[in-house]
């Protein structure tokens, strides 16, 4: 059974070297790692204490445990990844994805944690950190191939100037790693 926002439409312009079908989050296998590390360094100091202190019992070697993976599911990064049209974002339960070219908002929220929220006509919403599509080029390609499709259908009512912002930001990033590399800072 197809779902409602599995239509298929036809990119525009041209792809970056490099892409393919589908691009995913680089850096994410990466934030796994760190935040199960972050949690067995937890886990093992506080299991350390306990027998250094002479009071650990299996319950307590337990609870510790717990309190360790409870950390792992806070800390546990989402998994972006876009395709031609969509845009999926992966929790640990849950996946949201989006239709690009279908979009009719895109919202930043500005804040201690930044976030771009995305919305389609088909009511799918979600969230994402812009770092991410500034850390993957791919990923902002095939976001901004698909919101310039919904620029072009008329359905992207709000959001421009936010991604025009973020398309700035990504130019400015993107030119100065070419500098760092280059050593012309």
């Amino acid at each position: 059974m197809r779902r409602r926002d599995d239509t298929h439409t036809r990119p525009t312009g041209s792809r970056p070297a490099g892409a393919v079908g589908a691009a995913h989050d680089r850096g994410w296998d990466g934030d796994v790692r760190a935040a199960l590390g972050c949690a067995g360094v937890l886990l093992g100091l506080l299991l350390v204490a306990d027998w250094a202190a002479d009071s650990l019992t299996w319950w307590r070697g337990a609870l510790w445990a717990t309190l360790a993976l409870l950390l792992l599911f806070v800390l546990f990064p989402v998994r972006v990844s876009a395709g031609v049209g969509w845009l999926a974002v992966r929790r640990l339960l849950v996946t949201r994805r989006v239709r690009t070219d279908l979009l009719t908002a895109v919202r930043p929220l500005d804040g201690v944690a930044q976030r771009l929220i995305l919305r389609d006509t088909l009511g799918n919403r979600v969230e994402i950190d812009p770092d991410v599509l500034i850390r993957n080029p791919n990923l902002w390609y095939l976001l901004d191939e698909g919101a310039r499709v919904s620029e072009a259908a008329g359905t992207l009512l709000c959001g421009r100037t936010a991604l025009r912002r973020l398309a700035t930001r990504l130019d400015r990033e993107t030119a100065l790693g070419v500098f760092r590399v280059s050593d012309m800072k």
